[in-house]
């Protein structure tokens, strides 16, 4: 068993417009002990980030940086905190997802759960695809970019 969430799956809603957190994931926010599964949409993207604790405390982590009384903790606070919830998962470890965070992602019958580690994504589908092409188009610019970089010289000794 794994302490990350990795990976990616796609599930339907149900007729009562549930969706099963896969398996895995389901034992990573096991391990990890929290209370239900903490989504918040994310800041730039049309996907909800969604975990427990890792992701709570990854998230107090960044607002620890600003002052509680700065404009940058404010936004930030009410950006993560301010439009988040904390979704039930059933014995069956299956959630129901609110139309706020349909709307925000285009989510209708089909979701896909996408690891990050610390915190998992939930997409509409297609939307994942298209961001997926994305993000692999950008790993490839910086792949050719590093590859016209001489090579490193840490450690080696005379250089």
């Amino acid at each position: 068993m794994t302490d990350r969430f990795v990976s990616n799956f796609t599930n339907r809603l149900d007729a009562k417009g549930r969706v099963s957190i896969p398996s895995g994931f389901r034992a990573v926010l096991a391990k990890d002990g929290y209370e239900g599964l903490y989504v918040h949409p994310a800041l730039d993207l049309a996907a909800f980030d969604a975990g427990g604790h890792a992701l709570r405390k990854t998230i107090d982590d960044i607002l620890a940086r600003f002052s509680p009384f700065s404009e940058e903790w404010e936004s930030l606070s009410t950006a993560l905190n301010g439009t988040s919830e904390v979704l039930k998962v059933d014995p069956e470890g299956r959630i129901m997802l609110s139309e706020a965070l349909k709307a925000h992602t285009g989510i209708t019958d089909t979701v896909t759960f996408v690891g990050h580690g610390h915190k998992f994504q939930i997409w509409e589908p297609q939307r994942f695809q298209a961001h997926l092409e994305a993000a692999k188009a950008k790993l490839r610019d910086v792949k050719r970019a590093l590859g016209s970089q001489p090579p490193a010289t840490h450690g080696v000794v005379g250089a």
